[in-house]
């Protein structure tokens, strides 16, 4: 490695963020970039450990201590040709991964990980500064073609591969901008969806056709698309979402959160929407779920200048450190405290919401909520709960928001004329390994496929699927496995 006792000399910096109380009233970016220097100490960290377990602990199996070597040594050409060997887009996964890597840092063991993600953010984006993010359409094609349904992080990720290799590839989009959640469901405070068009673009620019405003199923009939293309990818996300069927569920006030959320996307990006205004200026905001998806509402909620704002979790307040049941290098179930939350939150964990309350106009006034408490197993994991009696409330509300994650795909339209199977839990099935469904020359990737998860594991797969509809296309494939030999994979 470039310093051998960096990791010895230099502590784990973050780069600087602005005020808060500047940051929220705006939707722009707020998370600065490291100096010269203090990347340069950053890198230098990066052990030579000799089992670098990060690269496990990366869905996308990235080469992160010799991108890191790179870095230290300021060879921006090499380090991102390591970077984009594996990762089509570290400009997403830069900015809202939540760095699985970190979690297997070797360095990790006994002292804060490697900045991985920052330093993936900034070898990208000197990249984009220097001239070297540059797309160039095959010089020969296929003559075969592929689409590739739904234009989330699956989807771009199987339509560049599959761009590289040749083939005519055309991605249908039902919104009416490309990205998915990335363009639509990320508040642009964690990720400005210029940021997004940028790489669209430099795809136009490689030769992929973007088709958006088209829902496949309705606009255009499966019957249509399979005899249109030798290939068809389904990477459309997991959108059905989880609901909270209780008494008061239709009163107004209370909504999914990404109905929220797109809506606020759609209003910052100036995109017209046809739905009422759906806003928390003002309001006592109760958002149910404690992942990514609810402080995502807390931080617009924050921006929409909220009366007050509330976390709900029914899990019991996840530990700080690691334990037993949760070892290195495994990706641990921390507490996390999101910048949102610095902004301003209350948070509550083991609150079971009973009853959504209305007043006269059928409008949200309160929830009733209980405590409950967690019986765990031997490993002091959660198993089941029951409720702690007297301690049922009400708590004022007039905006509820439901985060609590999402069942499947939606089944009615495509999927349905299609016929393809579906698994126990209702995602569409496909061979493990090879991403074919059950229905010839078609094959499923993201969320579509393995259910709702990380944008890093989207990438994984549209990359996974590509390399494995050009094997069924070609007979061969030149799009290597992350798990290939080769240390710089196509």
């Amino acid at each position: 490695m470039g310093k051998i006792t960096g990791f010895k000399e230099y502590a784990r910096e973050l780069p600087g963020k602005r005020p808060v109380e500047e940051r929220v009233n705006d939707y722009k970016e707020f998370v600065g970039l490291f100096t010269e220097e203090k990347l340069n100490e950053q890198a230098a960290r990066c052990m030579n450990c000799g089992i670098p377990f990060c690269h496990n602990g990366c869905p996308l199996g990235n080469i992160i201590p010799e991108f890191n070597d790179a870095v230290y040594k300021e060879n921006w050409e090499e380090a991102y040709r390591i970077l984009s060997s594996t990762n089509n887009f570290p400009e997403f996964t830069g900015r809202i991964c939540p760095a699985p890597c970190e979690s297997s840092c070797v360095l990790g063991i006994n002292k804060p990980a490697v900045t991985i993600e920052e330093i993936e953010k900034h070898i990208i984006e000197i990249a984009y500064q220097k001239g070297l993010v540059v797309e160039k359409a095959p010089l020969i094609r296929t003559g075969k073609t592929v689409a590739v349904v739904g234009g989330g992080p699956a989807g771009l990720a199987a339509a560049a591969q599959l761009n590289k290799a040749g083939h005519t590839v055309t991605v249908f989009e039902r919104d009416e901008k490309v990205g998915g959640l990335l363009r639509f469901g990320i508040p642009d405070f964690k990720l400005e969806k210029w940021v997004v068009e940028r790489r669209v673009k430099l795809m136009e620019e490689a030769g992929i056709i973007f088709k958006t405003g088209v829902e496949v199923g309705k606009d255009i009939l499966a019957d249509e698309l399979m005899k249109s293309f030798d290939a068809v990818v389904l990477a459309g996300g997991s959108t059905i979402p989880r609901d909270l069927n209780i008494p008061g569920r239709e009163l107004k006030g209370v909504y999914f959160a990404m109905e929220f959320l797109k809506q606020n996307n759609k209003r910052v990006s100036g995109i017209p929407y046809s739905e009422e205004d759906i806003l928390s200026t003002d309001k006592d905001v109760i958002v149910i779920g404690g992942g990514d998806t609810g402080s995502d509402c807390v931080g617009t909620s924050n921006r929409h200048k909220a009366n007050s704002i509330t976390q709900f979790e029914l899990m019991p307040q996840p530990p700080k450190d690691r334990t037993e049941a949760m070892p290195w290098p495994t990706y641990p179930m921390l507490l996390k405290t999101t910048t949102s939350h610095e902004e301003g939150c209350t948070r509550m964990w083991g609150v079971n919401t009973k009853e959504f309350l209305g007043d006269a106009n059928g409008e949200l006034r309160a929830l009733k909520v209980v405590d409950v408490e967690w019986e765990t197993d031997v490993f002091g994991r959660p198993v089941k709960f029951k409720e702690v009696e007297g301690s049922e409330r009400e708590l004022p509300a007039q905006r509820a928001y439901l985060a609590m994650g999402f069942l499947h795909p939606q089944k009615q339209g495509l999927l349905e004329q299609l016929g393809v199977e579906f698994d126990e839990r209702g995602n569409v099935k496909a061979k493990e390994g090879q991403y074919q469904t059950s229905v010839d020359k078609v094959f499923a990737a993201g969320d579509m496929r393995r259910g709702q998860s990380l944008v890093v594991w989207a990438i994984s797969e549209g990359r996974e699927a590509a390399r494995r509809v050009d094997l069924f296309l070609m007979g061969t494939t030149a799009l290597e496995s992350k798990d290939a030999e080769s240390m710089y994979a196509f």
